[in-house]
């Protein structure tokens, strides 16, 4: 709980291996650890290098209380990993009888072939297999094997975290490869590029003259902005402070920001229901935000400053809080702000 609470932890950052402290927890069966987890929003389908989720460790290891636990959570019950294996085939090779009729009362298919062309009935062995393709068919499965190759619609992997976005702060402006510009605003250009083998995003910040006391300022408020532990909130990776550059650095976000997914045809199909997700995380964000010792003054919401992760999660983006030297008593697409921003100082509000 002391690690979760510092913001500079990243509660989905994997190891050496790909494993987020969700599959540790799921693995060795530590159930009010993966409540705590899943309390925080720890992403419930992360992979590790083996494509395995917390849903596959937790049935090989045979914990049923947390088996359950994170199906309540709506982890994925068909996922399959690089051995195209389902938490049902581990379920049945280990011989866990009751955890493999959960499974598959809950929906797990027992006709999913993995890459050796083994269902998970293949895998149980004795009275065991005759019980589940009773149960199987009781529950309206068809029994047709399906082969692995088939298996393309069970959707997107999404790896856990590297390690490598919250263990810097200072980065050299010489180790980012930036290639495409992606923005320009008055607050300064946007650029995506890579950094230490990872998909970034780079905000330059437009300042007129970087003096010494603007570096220090900038130096003291960044580490603000690195806040890792909410699912909803996208936190500054580092900076770079090489004046006359001063640079924000964040993770792409795949999709681009609300507004863009919103005005200018992402290819998503926004309905009320995936609506009301949205409106949900940003809240939940901005509920966080709030919830801190240290307020961010000088975050403006709106449709530009959320940002869309690969899985349709809203984040607030802490690389759009503007600096204290930066543009002051100026503020810009009021449009899309809340009317109670723009009716009162911003020493008066706790935006």
């Amino acid at each position: 709980r002391v690690w979760l609470d510092d913001t500079e932890h990243d509660m989905n950052q994997g190891d050496d291996h790909g494993f987020s402290p969700l599959h540790w927890a799921a693995k060795e069966g530590h159930f009010k650890i993966v409540e705590l987890l899943m309390q925080r929003g720890a992403r419930i389908n992360a992979t590790n290098r083996g494509d395995d989720t917390p849903l596959h460790l937790a049935a090989a290891h045979g914990h049923r209380d947390i088996v359950h636990m994170l199906l309540r959570n709506r982890a994925d019950i068909n996922f399959t990993n690089e051995h195209g294996n389902t938490p049902l085939h581990y379920a049945c090779f280990w011989g866990y009888q009751q955890l493999a009729e959960d499974l598959i009362a809950q929906g797990a298919l027992a006709s999913l072939a993995n890459k050796d062309g083994d269902t998970p009935l293949d895998k149980a062995r004795g009275p065991l297999a005759k019980r589940l393709h009773d149960l199987a068919v009781e529950t309206g499965q068809d029994l047709k094997k399906i082969n692995f190759k088939d298996q393309s619609w069970l959707g997107l992997k999404t790896r856990s975290r590297d390690a490598t976005l919250s263990r810097h702060k200072g980065i050299n402006i010489s180790d980012l490869a930036l290639h495409t510009r992606i923005a320009v605003s008055p607050s300064g250009e946007t650029w995506r590029g890579r950094w230490q083998k990872n998909d970034i995003v780079a905000k330059i910040l437009a300042v007129r003259d970087c003096t010494p006391r603007i570096s220090r300022d900038f130096n003291e408020e960044f580490p603000k902005l690195r806040i890792f532990s909410h699912p909803n909130v996208l936190p500054v990776v580092g900076c770079c402070n090489s004046p006359p550059n001063l640079v924000v650095i964040n993770q792409h976000m795949p999709w681009g920001s609300l507004f863009t997914l919103l005005h200018e045809g992402a290819g998503v199909v926004v309905d009320s229901a995936q609506a009301l997700r949205f409106a949900v995380d940003v809240a939940r964000g901005m509920a966080f935000l709030h919830s801190l010792e240290r307020l961010t003054p000088r975050y403006q919401l709106n449709s530009r400053h959320v940002m869309i992760d690969e899985d349709l999660t809203a984040r607030i983006n802490m690389a759009d809080a503007k600096f204290s030297f930066q543009e002051k008593g100026r503020s810009y697409y009021p449009a899309w702000m809340s009317p109670e921003a723009l009716q009162k100082k911003p020493s008066e509000i706790n935006l």
